[in-house]
């Protein structure tokens, strides 16, 4: 018997951990079966227009980094989630596209952050509009186990998520001179 050296990776919400009703698929097959699918970008473009509107409450779709957010923009409609794929700490392409798709697109289906979720850009992630991550970190998913999401209770820039006591931005409301 061999140990499994993939790490585990489970849904969490802010609202907490939760059973993950989404399958990453490769193909447009899986379609053909029961269930909620994530398809690469590519195979979702591929589908025939007429399933995308049909099918849009178990489409989901993966952007990679280098994918182009312009490429989906007209089809948000026809989407549930998007997830955005972190391959690496040092890649933050996709805190961008999550941003604009609340902020400038107004999609409001499910951003998911899928790959490499760690410890300290989990707040942000959620001030940007991001609602679903799959976590694999074993010590973000401690963390998370014991309630503990982080983050700074004080900012200095604007998010696509309004804070709930109201702006921070005080010294913007006053009048220079």
């Amino acid at each position: 018997m061999t140990e499994s050296t993939t790490p585990e990776t489970r849904l969490w919400t802010p609202t907490g951990f939760r059973e993950d009703d989404w399958a990453h698929a490769e193909s447009a097959e899986a379609l053909s079966g029961n269930g909620r699918f994530i398809l690469p970008l590519q195979v979702f473009l591929d589908l025939d227009p007429e399933v995308r509107r049909s099918a849009k409450e178990r489409l989901g779709v993966l952007l990679q980094p280098g994918d182009q957010l312009d490429k989906i923009v007209d089809l948000l409609d026809q989407l549930s989630l998007v997830a955005l794929a972190f391959p690496a700490f040092s890649d933050g392409r996709s805190f961008s596209k999550g941003e604009l798709l609340r902020s400038r697109h107004h999609f409001e289906g499910a951003i998911r952050a899928t790959g490499q979720v760690l410890v300290d850009p989990l707040p942000h992630m959620l001030r940007l509009g991001f609602d679903e991550f799959e976590i694999s970190n074993p010590v973000l998913l401690k963390r998370l186990e014991e309630g503990r999401v982080g983050g700074l209770g004080l900012y200095y820039q604007p998010a696509a998520v309004p804070e709930p006591k109201g702006p921070k931005y005080s010294w913007r409301r006053v009048r220079a001179g």
